[in-house]
């Protein structure tokens, strides 16, 4: 299965987390009266959105296995970093294969794909304005991780179906109490944004308008890609730094050469590497 939607901007507007939106702007943990104002200037600025920034959502739902640390789906591998971090004592060192039925198994599992895009207009409005263009900006990040958020919703509870009964708030669901997880590429979990170049594969993003650069981050800058996962234990963790072994796997397996895997790795590295 494989989907586009367009959301109006008054309709996953519900799902922005204003948290993120405040911390953009340095005002996590000022006065609540600073946050109101800046909130009504953003509301104000939504509905000047309106019209001309829809924000568009692509996902695909396929079988898919792990096969150690790579995860398979058709004929392409997603290859994974394993978390490198101390945990505690017992707890294992985990990688997202894991929250996949093994290929060995038989059993054909699911993963989900995804991208999120705030229209590129977005990045036109008030050239000559400094705080308008930094507010649509600012905006246009959280309309893509709202579109995000609702578009996983309506995946668990219709389109794959796994969480059908689901029903949470807006805050339960800012809160990640739904099943599974999102990991969104060029975070702890999934820190290699050249995996976008995988995904895009698997799901033309630029039917919603992205572009990936060389190094695989996308452009306009307010999209979100990554993975949905369906495993009832499956939860975030953070690879940390990677070392040398790690990272000449990983090239192996992405079929890419060290140095340039070096490149795109570069902010994962241990620092003596």
């Amino acid at each position: 299965m494989r989907k586009i939607l367009t959301y109006r901007i008054s309709e996953i507007e519900p799902y922005i987390n204003w948290l993120y939106f405040f911390h953009a702007w340095g005002l996590s943990g000022k006065p609540v009266a600073q946050q109101e104002q800046l909130r009504q200037e953003a509301v104000d600025m939504l509905r000047e959105m309106e019209a001309q920034c829809p924000v568009y959502a692509l996902f695909a739902i396929y079988d898919a296995n792990s096969d150690g640390d790579d995860i398979v789906i058709d004929n392409h591998r997603l290859p994974m970093l394993r978390q490198q971090k101390h945990t505690q004592t017992g707890a294992p060192n985990l990688c997202l294969a894991d929250f996949l039925r093994p290929l060995s198994s038989g059993q054909k599992d699911r993963i989900g794909l995804f991208a999120t895009s705030t229209d590129h207009r977005s990045e036109q409005m008030y050239p000559d304005d400094p705080f308008r263009r930094m507010l649509v900006q600012t905006l246009a990040d959280r309309l893509a991780e709202a579109a995000a958020e609702h578009m996983h919703e309506q995946v668990r509870r219709h389109y794959w179906g796994y969480a059908a009964d689901e029903h949470l708030t807006i805050d339960e669901l800012h809160q990640e109490k739904f099943q599974g997880i999102r990991p969104a590429v060029g975070y702890p979990s999934l820190p290699d944004t050249s995996i976008n170049f995988v995904l895009d594969d698997l799901l033309g993003m630029k039917d919603i308008g992205i572009r990936l650069t060389e190094s695989g981050m996308m452009t306009p800058h307010a999209s979100v890609s990554g993975l949905m996962m369906a495993h009832p234990k499956a939860r975030y963790f953070d690879v940390g730094k990677i070392g040398e072994d790690q990272l000449v796997d990983y090239a192996r397996r992405r079929g890419i050469p060290v140095v340039l895997m070096r490149r795109f790795l570069a902010s994962s590295l241990l620092k003596n590497e």
